[in-house]
């Protein structure tokens, strides 16, 4: 039953939809994290999650953060490479839930790379800590491209496993 709801949502036509949709999503929840948070200032909204708005000119994690612009247009670039490869995947994929998780990165990866394109930053504003560790501070786009990366690689070790037997 779920595997046919799944079918139904996921024509490649209808993903594109979707990967629209997640992208307003996203680039609309920046836009209102940039309008009406304070820069550095965190606002508890959950035990283990605040909004602090940040601006990121790395990849995830802030990795590779050294605010150069040519160096953040570049990253652009690799992702849109990169996205034009994942596009290639979802086109011939067969699988729903691959599908989906494709479907989920690259909906998060454009997201990044249109917020990243006027500026060289990407805005941030999840940050999720327990107590006082800190773990990362993360935006929509981001959690698209953990949840589809993750959903991927469990379809595909799931795969592995049974081709193993």
């Amino acid at each position: 039953m779920v595997q046919e709801r799944i079918e139904d949502l996921l024509s490649i036509k209808q993903g594109y939809l979707i990967i629209f949709f997640l992208i307003v999503i996203d680039l609309v929840s920046k836009f209102i994290a940039e309008e009406n948070l304070v820069f550095g200032q965190a606002i508890a909204l959950i035990p283990i999650l605040d909004l602090l708005l940040v601006f990121n000119s790395g990849i995830a994690f802030s990795i590779f953060d050294f605010n150069d612009y040519v160096f953040s247009f570049g990253l652009s670039l690799l992702g849109l490479m990169i996205v034009a490869y994942l596009h290639s995947l979802y086109k011939s994929e067969d699988s729903y839930i691959n599908r989906l998780s494709l479907i989920l990165i690259i909906a998060g990866a454009l997201g990044n790379i249109l917020d990243r394109l006027p500026d060289g930053e990407v805005t941030d504003f999840l940050f999720f800590h327990v107590g006082n560790t800190s773990f990362f501070i993360f935006n929509f786009a981001d959690a698209f491209i953990s949840i589809g990366a993750t959903l991927f690689f469990l379809t595909e070790f799931k795969k592995f496993l049974q081709n193993r037997t």
